[in-house]
């Protein structure tokens, strides 16, 4: 993880890649959760018999889903401190690449693409891709904003 100590260490790391979350199981049970939390019940997500001869042999995770879990990854990856709060203000564009199978292993890389100054603190914007272990391709990839107030 990388620990930025205030705003201005954060501005300073502008281009780079900032962190690397830990590996992460997306394992059935949160797969249906998330089926029960969003009413999306798709037969690909939550029936593994049907699933099993269905295109990917097994079923995968919701991109929504995986979208939902740049929020924990993220805040594996990097940390600001000297605030009172972030907010999560949006995403500009979302990509969907690689399904997440049940029981597949995921973790982000974030890069930070920019950071200007707010009224009461920075808004950040961060390119935050999934990676799905063994894949040759990413999982997700995800402009996201960030807001830090300090």
């Amino acid at each position: 993880m990388t620990d930025f100590t205030d705003l201005d260490a954060l501005r300073a790391a502008v281009g780079t890649e900032i962190g690397i979350s830990d590996w992460m199981t997306v394992e059935q049970d949160r797969i249906d959760t998330f089926a029960e939390a969003t009413g999306d019940h798709q037969w690909i997500h939550v029936d593994p018999e049907r699933a099993a001869s269905g295109p990917y042999g097994r079923t995968i995770a919701h991109g929504f889903l995986t979208l939902s879990l740049l929020v924990p990854l993220a805040n594996q990856a990097a940390s600001v401190g000297g605030i009172r709060m972030g907010i999560n203000y949006g995403l500009n564009k979302v990509r969907f690449i690689t399904p997440v199978p049940s029981g597949g292993r995921i973790r982000a890389r974030v890069a930070l693409d920019s950071v200007r100054d707010i009224p009461g603190g920075v808004q950040a914007e961060r390119t935050v891709t999934v990676e799905l272990e063994g894949a040759d391709k990413p999982a997700c990839v995800a402009e996201s904003i960030v807001r830090y107030l300090a």
